[in-house]
């Protein structure tokens, strides 16, 4: 049997990247980017930046047999710690794609996935050994998640744009059937329908035993499960050249954290750290750090208590 730190389950894109954009262009204009890309998205940047800390990692994923597909599998076999056994290719599947156009300050996107492309609801097979699950909460979690947390595997949720503007309270129902969960701060007012993230916090904080809400530059909120304590860690202040994927890498590390022990305070430090890091790159999964980055970024910035920072080298180097 595969034993894995974390598995993630989701949709994996093609994210074709432009960067450096003054504008989104105009009805009939054009503007021109000074940055491309063509690299993995969505689930899979989330994967690479786990196996990139050192975790175990496992994808759980439908993409298409296409050209798209086959640069997708071709980038991610290349990273250490990533298990593609369970990214499926489907020749009747268009791999999902994405279009990211943004600058330092704002992003937008164009999608196409087809309903074919999203997360299995069946288990094909033995299911592996996780210590951890991530996906997200749009939709109802399939059954064999329920097996897994029945094994003692620990289910951490997240959410993603509602195009429909409803914010479907259901997905607060889902809560009840994880124990971590991620999301940011428009996600979380939106849902709890409160107008600041200490208030959305607290409300997310009754229905889940750990909750996180990411809140861009100004950092990370979060509601300590053994003590109820709000506590607030500040990002580090950085120049984004391109802020996509960082979200999920944010997530990623938070859940690295999570494996090694680390109190809350730590985490959100490290998660932070990773996310800094990612935005000053092109997105998706070519943005996550490697560890010796993560270093090197540790003695440039000032603030962090020593503890944390002896916690954070033992692992990364």
């Amino acid at each position: 049997m595969t034993v894995l730190d974390v598995l993630f389950a989701g949709e994996v894109f093609c994210d074709l990247v432009f960067a450096g954009i003054p504008h989104l262009p105009a009805q009939g204009g054009e503007v021109f980017a000074d940055r491309f890309a063509v690299v993995p998205g969505g689930t899979a940047t989330r994967g690479v930046a786990a196996a990139r800390l050192g975790l175990r990692t496992g994808l759980c994923a439908v993409i298409g047999t296409d050209f798209l597909g086959d640069h997708i599998v071709t980038e991610l076999a290349r990273e250490e710690n990533l298990h593609l056994a369970w990214l499926r290719r489907d020749p009747a599947v268009q791999t999902p794609v994405t279009v990211a156009a943004t600058n330092e300050h704002d992003r937008t996107f164009i999608t196409y996935e087809e309903e074919g492309a999203r997360r299995p609801q069946v288990w094909d097979g033995e299911l592996p050994d996780t210590r951890f699950v991530q996906l997200t909460l749009g939709r109802p979690l399939p059954g064999w998640v329920a097996r897994l947390r029945g094994r003692g595997t620990r289910v951490v949720g997240g959410v993603g744009w509602d195009p429909t503007g409803r914010w479907s309270p259901d997905v607060l129902t889902r809560l009840a059937e994880v124990d971590v969960f991620v999301c940011n701060a428009v996600e979380a007012t939106s849902y709890t329908r409160t107008d600041t993230v200490e208030e959305a916090v607290k409300v997310l904080a009754d229905l889940v035993a750990d909750v996180v809400v990411t809140d861009g530059p100004r950092g990370a909120v979060a509601v300590a499960g053994d003590t109820g304590e709000l506590v607030r860690i500040p990002a580090p202040q950085v120049r984004a050249v391109d802020p996509t994927g960082a979200g999920d890498v944010f997530t990623a590390a938070l859940i690295a954290g999570l494996s090694h022990g680390w109190p809350l305070p730590t985490r959100l430090r490290f998660a932070g750290l990773c996310a800094a890091l990612s935005v000053q790159s092109l997105g998706g999964a070519g943005s996550a750090p490697h560890p010796a980055a993560v270093d090197a970024f540790l003695a440039e910035i000032s603030g962090i208590p020593d503890d944390d920072i002896d916690r954070m080298r033992a692992v990364l180097r």
